[in-house]
């Protein structure tokens, strides 16, 4: 099947109803990217998602948040609806159901110091960014300017200060590296010699994170559907930049947001509206048969 557009229709075309979709869809399993995805302009779950997601909730349909962001984040994001929920945090290397850890990879020590001093090196060098280790209890950050908080903070709602990152006690499963000026010309660069034993992806435009080898939102959904009884054809994901990717693969009814990075337009099956025409609300409701509003 090729990528032809909004939900199976031309690029350039309207608001998707369940006429325009390809087939009827068995849909068992949503599973959304959240910023430049899900969220809107400003960076908040559209009000008009709620009872939607009553209404796949009555239908036996499960929803997960797929992100970069920590669990502790997503799960203050949805606390109004999360029992039984299941959530796809860290870039996929922290997979919990119902508030029980169903899955994570970890990176090693040696991983760890390694590539927090190739970061501080190129700090060193006059690079503006910052570094954040995150743990399963926590994200730990020794930046400590306000600029750099505020926007870590938008990320990992648990947040410890510490002198030195080295010194932190914690199950590792991500570090992340937030560079101001832009990811892949700056961290990600610095980090390139950790891709043939690692995966570096770029996540956004200033993040750039490093996880254990084979560590993708992909596996993580993979293990949900083995987990949930559900397979490819019964889910639906919706992504918008590079760590999507691998999630998509999964899912025989893939949507690059008509935002997302040209590399995400090219591996979706279908184009959803943009995150802030809250695209992901108009395509489920075509594909539950709601009527657009």
């Amino acid at each position: 099947m090729t990528n032809t557009g909004r939900a199976g229709q031309p690029r350039g075309s309207g608001s998707p109803t369940a006429a325009d979709l390809p087939e009827p869809v068995d849909l068992r399993l949503v599973v959304a990217d959240m910023d430049g995805t899900l969220l809107d302009a400003d960076g908040e779950i559209p009000d008009t998602l709620w009872p939607l997601m009553e209404t796949m909730r009555d239908a036996g349909i499960t929803f997960v948040p797929a992100s970069g962001r920590q669990y502790a984040t997503l799960a203050r994001l949805f606390e109004r609806v999360t029992d039984g929920m299941a959530f796809i945090a860290e870039n996929g290397t922290y997979v919990v159901r119902d508030g029980q850890e169903l899955d994570s990879v970890t990176l090693d020590r040696a991983s760890v110091v390694a590539a927090v001093t190739e970061l501080r090196a190129l700090a060193a060098r006059g690079r503006d960014l910052g570094v954040v280790v995150c743990g399963k209890r926590s994200a730990y950050v020794e930046r400590t300017d306000a600029a750099f908080l505020a926007e870590v903070r938008r990320y990992y709602a648990a947040l410890e200060l510490v002198d030195d990152l080295l010194e932190v006690d914690d199950d590792v499963v991500k570090l992340a590296a937030f560079d101001v000026q832009d990811a892949a010309t700056g961290a990600a660069t610095a980090l390139e010699r950790f891709r043939p034993t690692h995966q570096v992806v770029v996540s956004g435009r200033h993040w750039t994170d490093v996880m254990a080898a084979g560590a993708t939102k992909g596996r993580a959904l993979q293990l949900l559907q083995d987990q949930l009884g559900v397979s490819a054809a019964q889910t639906v994901v919706f992504g918008d930049y590079l760590n999507d990717l691998e999630m998509l693969d999964a899912a025989e009814h893939s949507f690059a947001m008509a935002n997302a990075h040209p590399e995400v337009l090219a591996r979706a099956r279908h184009t959803a509206p943009s995150n802030t025409d809250h695209g992901v609300i108009t395509t489920l409701r075509a594909l539950l048969g709601q009527e657009s509003g």
